[in-house]
């Protein structure tokens, strides 16, 4: 098929993102009784879920302090569960399990999720959380817990399979996906900011619009735009910060235990909720027991037979680099830098078996391959989504992106010209406005 030379849309980025909006988009044109093929474009450097969207963990969620957030992901997960096989989603369900420094907050969260309609329980107590848990697992044993939100819907999907998923259903609404093809620049219109073609390492594609879901690349697509690299904040107090970064980068921690993920069952065979621990209890190594942490620490984690054994993370880190410094290609696995760490390892299974007793001493199935990856964070760590140059949409997920498969929907329609409410408290002008979302007290900077 030859190299196109105009497009009415430029997709960039193979991932959630660019086949999620590829998909509502495709389907609006075809509700108006448009032809889709021709003229809906997806471009990738690398190939279908090359980016971020390959290693995702696939936890779906709704547990956010923050409203937005919340409304966001309620959304979300309707379009999960609208067709949960041909997304190799599974609505198991999710588990936050806390300690009594985030029991209010965690409150807060239920009902807020109960003013919403959103299906989940809150239990109370240390003695209440522990016997609820173990009539999930009849071997749970953390220390420290009095809150447990169970919230009923959400849980998992394996990514790369729903990816492919996404990218057959978009060929077959008529979206054409170019893959080894590298976005370098933008030309303008003479006279005006606006994007009248893409330049790229295979030639020229001219556009009536751009849309940009770039994951972790966002940084320099942001660059390309001519947008700005420091930016003024009105923080929480209403005091005006001038010259803040605005984008940074956290090393996400994930990896796998080798054990048969039948052995991470519930108590009735059933596959479990997601289970997402935050608690300030000491953490000893299940490998010697000396201390690991007494300070606040979290992880969550799940039985995966895509990625054959229990599978999960942990609390990221600060990559300790400005960052227009960060190298974030090769991506992944594949990074000489950016991988979970050994001290990952011991700090993982340590707290698995803190949490059950069947994950006591099996450091040794840990699975020592290289896995993990890097996200490009906002100021405040919560995404924007927002229209830029006229005709520049910019998906910047801020490392939310897996669960938020809506995005892409409402992006669409925003495009085709209808403002959608939910995208309203996550636009740019936000952060010199004040505009900003709440912070709690999880250990994670995106909850």
């Amino acid at each position: 098929m030859a190299f196109p030379e105009h497009v009415d849309y430029v997709i960039v980025g193979a991932g959630i993102h660019g086949m999620t909006t590829a998909w509502k988009l495709a389907e609006r044109l075809q509700e108006r009784g448009e032809k889709v093929e021709g003229r809906i474009i997806i471009l990738d450097k690398a190939g279908v879920a090359a980016g971020a969207s390959g290693v995702a963990c696939g936890v779906v969620r709704n547990n956010y302090f923050q409203p937005a957030m919340r409304r966001l992901m309620a959304h979300s997960v309707e379009i999960w569960e609208s067709d949960p096989k041909g997304l190799s989603y599974h609505p198991v369900g999710y588990l936050q399990i806390s300690c009594e420094a985030m029991r209010d907050d965690v409150g807060t969260i239920f009902a807020q999720q109960q003013a919403i309609g959103y299906d989940s329980v809150f239990i109370e107590g240390a003695n209440a959380s522990t016997k609820y848990m173990r009539g999930i697992f009849e071997d749970w044993q953390a220390q420290g817990i009095t809150s447990v939100l169970h919230e009923k819907r959400g849980g998992y999907s394996n990514q790369t399979r729903t990816m492919y998923a996404l990218a057959d259903k978009v060929e077959k609404l008529g979206v054409r996906i170019m893959t080894g093809v590298e976005v370098t620049g933008f030309e303008s219109e003479n006279g005006s900011s606006a994007i009248r073609a893409v330049e790229t390492n295979k030639g020229r594609i001219g556009c009536e619009r751009v849309i940009i879901g770039a994951g972790p690349w966002v940084r320099d697509f942001w660059k390309m735009l001519g947008l700005p690299d420091k930016i003024t904040i009105k923080d929480y107090d209403g005091e005006l910060r001038h010259g803040v970064d605005m984008w940074r980068y956290w090393q996400l921690e994930e990896g796998v235990l080798l054990l048969d993920p039948d052995l991470g069952r519930a108590n009735d065979g059933s596959i479990p909720p997601v289970v997402h621990v935050d608690t300030d209890a000491p953490l000893y190594s299940t490998v010697d027991g000396s201390l690991i942490t007494d300070e606040m620490w979290g992880i969550y984690y799940k039985p995966d037979w895509h990625f054959g054994g229990i599978q999960g993370g942990a609390a990221p880190y600060k990559v300790d680099k400005p960052a227009d410094e960060v190298q974030v290609d090769p991506y992944g696995p594949a990074s000489p830098e950016f991988v979970a760490s050994p001290e990952f390892a011991h700090m993982w299974v340590s707290a698995l078996a803190h949490c059950q007793k069947r994950y006591e001493g099996q450091m040794g199935k840990y699975h020592h391959e290289p896995s993990g990856g890097i996200g490009c964070f906002t100021p405040d760590s919560f995404p924007v989504f927002d229209h830029f140059h006229e005709n520049a949409t910019v998906i910047a997920d801020s490392n939310h992106g897996w669960k938020m498969i809506g995005v892409g929907h409402l992006i669409a329609d925003e495009v085709l010209g209808t403002t959608q409410e939910l995208l309203e408290p996550f636009r740019f002008a936000r952060f010199e406005k004040g505009d900003l979302h709440p912070v709690s007290n999880s250990p994670y900077p995106w909850s």
